[in-house]
């Protein structure tokens, strides 16, 4: 009934109240992406050049503060999912402190992180302690050679210690994230399923995204989520579907096996009726869609001393200016972010 309603506010154009996140289309937003920072300790083909990009300035980026006072203000707009990212979140010295407080807020009940898992071995145990619902990791191929190749660092060992960590410390929800990539990791589909046969984790193949400087996404390495699902079927012809979140539009699970297999179309972008989220860039802008070109400017808002309703009207008018999908809201101008690690994964 919620739904509906806000859908007949929506089409109207009538203010909400009480004033939840909601767009001229209906959809509401209860799950905020946080970047934590622009710096990574990989350097994957996908997402920034070799020799990297100008990061901005620690200046530039959001203090602790910052980050908890807007959490605090879209919990009181029904948020109540937090995800942490980068660049690479674990490259911040307070990311355990961010994410105790984050769960301590009225209001939010899941804080989650997206890492590539070389530093998660050390801070595993401690982020389970400090409230950490889940955490998704990226690894792209169980290759040693082929993840230097994507990564351009010789790092899986430590990623997949990493993962083992995770499992140790008991957190909750481990998902691992593979970017799908013809003629790469296509052949290692059988290999990351299989990592789901004893333990309940999920892997997620996901469609290369355009936001590398490079442009690889239009080089013949894109692999389609029809794609993926076919391959899937074919070595696993016994494979069911099975339900998971919002992003997951599609999930299986092969029977008998602990955990599952989701296929995500970020690039066809079939999920953008579905969409709930709000992104957050590390240094403090609101971007009310992946692909959005347009920004709303929180951190200079709090630096200038704009109050917490001046935050909400800021929130609020970002998420109701959302077009209506991804294909529209890249078509609206030009990107002013040459690379993903400035975006937030």
């Amino acid at each position: 009934m919620k739904n509906k309603t806000n859908l007949s506010l929506a089409s109207s154009g009538a203010r909400i109240h009480p004033r939840i996140l909601i767009d001229r289309f209906g959809r509401t937003f209860n799950y905020l992406r946080i970047a934590l920072n622009e710096m990574c300790n990989l350097r994957c083909i996908y997402c920034m050049p070799e020799e990297g990009i100008q990061f901005k300035s620690k200046n530039e980026m959001m203090t602790m503060e910052e980050i908890m006072r807007i959490i605090t203000v879209v919990s009181e707009l029904g948020v109540n999912k937090i995800r942490f990212t980068g660049g690479e979140p674990l490259l911040r010295k307070d990311l355990v402190e961010l994410v105790e407080k984050t769960s301590l807020i009225s209001g939010i009940n899941s804080v989650n992180m997206t890492t590539n898992g070389v530093l998660l071995k050390q801070y595993a145990a401690d982020l389970q302690g400090s409230g950490l619902s889940g955490i998704n990791i990226s690894i792209d191929t169980l290759n040693p050679e082929k993840y230097i190749q994507i990564t351009r660092r010789d790092e899986v060992g430590r990623a997949l210690e990493g993962l083992e960590a995770a499992k140790t410390a008991g957190i909750l929800s481990i998902k691992i994230n593979v970017v799908a990539l013809r003629g790469f990791n296509d052949s290692e589909i059988v290999e990351f399923v299989e990592l789901t046969k004893n333990y309940p984790l999920t892997v997620r193949f996901i469609e290369l995204m355009p936001f590398d400087a490079h442009q690889i996404w239009k080089t013949g390495k894109f692999f389609s989520a029809e794609n993926i699902q076919k391959e899937l079927k074919n070595h696993f012809p016994d494979i069911k579907t099975t339900d998971g979140t919002a992003t997951e539009h599609a999930i299986f699970q092969v029977p008998d096996y602990a955990g599952k297999v989701a296929v995500i179309p970020s690039y066809s972008r079939n999920l953008c009726g579905n969409c709930n989220r709000i992104r957050l860039t590390a240094d403090g802008k609101i971007r009310n869609c992946l692909y959005a070109h347009n920004e709303f400017n929180l951190r200079d808002l709090m630096r200038s001393g704009g109050t917490k309703e001046e935050m909400k009207e800021l929130i609020l008018s970002a998420m109701w200016k959302k077009l209506f999908d991804g294909w529209t809201a890249q078509k609206s101008g030009s990107n002013s972010r040459e690379s993903m690690t400035q975006i937030g994964g």
